[in-house]
């Protein structure tokens, strides 16, 4: 009572409005309307526009090509520079470990990690819209070139004759053909994501949702952590792609688990407790601190100091960096002959290299107030990319860990990236030999613990069961044991399959008022909504098109009252009798309508097979089940309101269906209106010529309160007919 009270009282504090306008269709609607003149184009004259250049427009597509162009000789040196300068710095202590350690999940050399360190960044300074971003090696993207390049030339290509062959030249043969697969791959999915920001694609990223970027990249680091135990063990093993590539990794390391190297693990797990404990406090004392602690370069450094000072290689057997060449080599044509084997990988890591930089680049634009331009960044990549696989460097994306790192430390703009790309440049040139004594256990040390953010998103799982579960559950386990590659292949085809089963098979509702409102809502979900008798409103969540007209004319005649008119004659001397019985069962919604069937009965005879009979003798040689199925009172509907309100477009299919409904409801005597129809599908219903004699515009209502009072005027006039006859 109380309740009901206060909410009584709440509706009377609540602000109303009032409208007294005419009941409108669409007829009467566009009469009252006056469209504004617009002279179409053909599509000569469309082309004509498109390629038309001015001055104007042509600096306008130059900025777009080239923001530099746009934003550099606005830069505010006094304001940005050092913050720049700060932040490059503290990117670039991070730029150097990181492409070496993610040149081991890559499958190339070390080296190749500094190059894919270098070009790309310094690339997109030139071409990125975002100004915060740090462009470089990412483990999921270095792990899925690993997998193509360990496919392509897998382990057992270099089976070694110990009695004929140098094994080391065996092994530098094999690196130097998945050399040749990574920088093939770069090239081709560079040339990929250029065709697709030249041809406005950037709306792909739309398709990687996020339950299933979290589902894959957790399965990423899954696969990234199984591959670095092999080098913070120090085993010999294989390393394995494809399906069920984790559990060869996993099972190939217990095999050889006895033949642990107890240096390499020390030395990995002392890297391991120095990180973890570098990020705590960087963490904790975010604030206190002017820059992160540069942990990860701090345990380069000291790895590689304690590496060449005990000679851990020889007398450990410790495995290390080796040769780092120095300098920068020779642009070099990659092998075009790999594309048909790569190309469906080339087109999965294209996609997810964009889809990662660009999620990151919208962070951090909305938090700083700019904007990206997708198309752009899609540009930007495959030239990053494509030009730097001219160099030697694989195929490179959007780093989380050094981009957040790149926006706190006070960077404005890309000069921070440019400035941490020369800092690369400096020990490719001239430092880089002092790595080679450098444990690669240390490298999988700096790995793993860059895998903690993402292991944290197992604790989103629970949150994402909840609201997707389906594509949080298909992408994780696809990508787990199909791969990386297939895996992603799998949750995409999956997820569109979802989506297409959706639009088939939507939810279908009856509607009903909510007394003393223009409000319909579901009369199943809610008690105080009342349906208007005579009158059904249907609603379908969904467009109208070949993949769903068929189930929704299923679910119209199921939800639907349908009445069958019998009439005898008998010549022109006897009386029109009706018998009104209801032969269609429809789920009555509510009990706030009475139901019933109207008899008239004459007492005269009718025609039956010939004879004359009484109405009392035809029900008496009826079965039970017969009289209970025709007899059973049902509503008496005479007119049917379809809600298009969720309706976003209608084909030549669906527009066929909904003619035949109109037509089979008018031949049992009702009236079908379409609500809330809007403009767009109207015109494409006046495209396909759904308007003509039987079907006009007057059926169609701006809303469904419009509909229900034009039914309400047309019954009440029908009524005042049969009456005055």
């Amino acid at each position: 009572m109380e309740h009901a009270q206060e909410r009584e009282a709440c509706l009377e504090q609540t602000q109303k409005y009032h409208v007294k306008r005419p009941i409108y269709n669409q007829e009467l609607l566009q009469g009252q309307l006056h469209r504004r003149e617009r002279t179409p184009q053909t599509f000569r004259q469309r082309i004509a526009h498109s390629c038309r250049c001015s001055s104007k427009k042509a600096k306008s597509h130059l900025y777009s090509f080239l923001p530099i162009l746009k934003w550099l000789p606005r830069y505010p040196v006094k304001e940005y520079l050092l913050g720049d300068i700060i932040s490059g710095i503290s990117t670039g202590v991070m730029q150097l470990p990181q492409g070496l350690a993610y040149a081991l999940l890559a499958a190339v050399p070390p080296v190749f990690g500094l190059y894919s360190s270098f070009y790309p960044v310094f690339l997109y300074t030139f071409f990125g819209t975002s100004k915060h971003i740090s462009i470089g090696t990412f483990a999921v993207i270095s792990m899925m070139v690993g997998g193509v390049a360990v496919r392509v030339v897998p382990d057992e290509v270099v089976s070694v004759d110990l009695n004929s062959t140098n094994v080391t030249d065996l092994f530098a043969a094999r690196d130097a053909e998945r050399v040749q697969v990574a920088v093939t791959l770069a090239l081709l999915s560079g040339i990929i994501q250029l065709c697709l920001g030249l041809l406005r694609f950037g709306f792909v990223a739309i398709y990687l949702t996020e339950p299933l970027v979290r589902g894959f990249t957790t399965a990423a680091a899954v696969h990234v952590f199984t591959s670095q135990l092999k080098y913070l063990l120090g085993v010999k093993t294989n390393r394995y792609s494809g399906p069920l590539s984790v559990i060869y990794s996993i099972a190939a390391v217990i095999s050889e688990i006895t033949t642990t190297n107890i240096a390499s693990l020390i030395v990995g797990l002392t890297c391991i407790v120095m990180l973890l404990i570098g990020k705590e406090i960087n963490l904790r004392f975010k604030k206190q601190l002017p820059v992160p602690i540069p942990m990860e370069i701090i345990v380069v450094i000291i790895g590689t100091g304690v590496s060449a000072g005990m000679n851990l290689t020889d007398s450990y057997g410790v495995d290390v960096v080796g040769n780092i060449p120095q300098g920068l080599r020779a642009p070099k044509v990659p092998e075009i002959q790999l594309i048909p084997t790569i190309f469906v990988d080339a087109v999965a890591i294209a996609i997810v290299g964009f889809s990662m930089a660009v999620s990151m680049a919208k962070i951090f634009a909305l938090k700083h107030g700019y904007t990206i331009d997708g198309n752009q960044e899609l540009i930007a990549l495959g030239i990053c990319n494509s030009v730097g696989s001219f160099f030697q460097s694989f195929t490179i994306t959007c780093s989380m860990s050094r981009s957040l790192v790149q926006e706190s430390t006070g960077g404005k703009t890309q000069i921070a990236g440019t400035l941490s790309s020369i800092m690369v440049l400096l020990v490719i040139v001239a430092i880089g030999y002092l790595f080679e004594p450098l444990p690669q256990t240390v490298l999988a040390a700096i790995v793993m613990v860059n895998l903690k953010g993402m292991f944290k998103q197992f604790g989103d799982i629970a949150h994402f069961w909840r609201i997707s579960k389906i594509e949080l559950v298909s992408t994780f386990v696809a990508s787990l044991l199909l791969g990386l590659d297939y895996g992603l292949l799998t949750a995409v085809t999956f997820a569109m399959i979802t989506i297409i089963y959706r639009t088939q098979s939507p939810q279908y509702r009856i509607l009903g008022q909510i007394p003393d409102t223009d409000i319909y809502c579901d009369v199943e979900e809610y008690e105080e909504v009342k349906e208007h008798p005579g009158i059904k409103i249907f609603q379908a969540n969904t467009s109208l098109y070949f993949a769903n007209s068929e189930s929704y004319m299923s679910a119209l005649k199921k939800k639907r009252l349908k009445e069958q008119m019998c009439m005898g004659r008998k010549g022109s001397t006897l009386k029109r009798y009706w018998l009104s019985l209801s032969c269609v069962c429809l789920l009555s919604q509510t009990n706030d309508v009475e139901a019933g069937v109207k008899h008239e009965i004459a007492n005269d005879e009718l025609p039956v097979n010939g004879k004359f009979t009484s109405v009392d003798d035809s029900v008496q040689d009826r079965s039970p089940d017969e009289l209970e199925y025709f007899v059973e009172p049902k509503t008496n509907v005479h007119s049917l309101i379809l809600d298009f309100t969720p309706v976003n477009f209608v084909d030549s299919v669906g527009a066929k269906t909904l003619k035949s409904i109109i037509k089979e409801y008018k031949e049992v005597g009702v009236c079908v209106y379409i609500a809330g129809c809007n403009g767009p599908v109207m015109n494409e219903l006046t495209r396909l010529n759904f308007f003509e004699n039987t079907v006009t515009r007057d059926l169609l209502f701006h809303s469904i309160h419009d509909a229900v009072l034009a039914c309400h005027v047309k019954d009440a006039s029908a009524s005042q007919t049969a009456l005055d006859l």
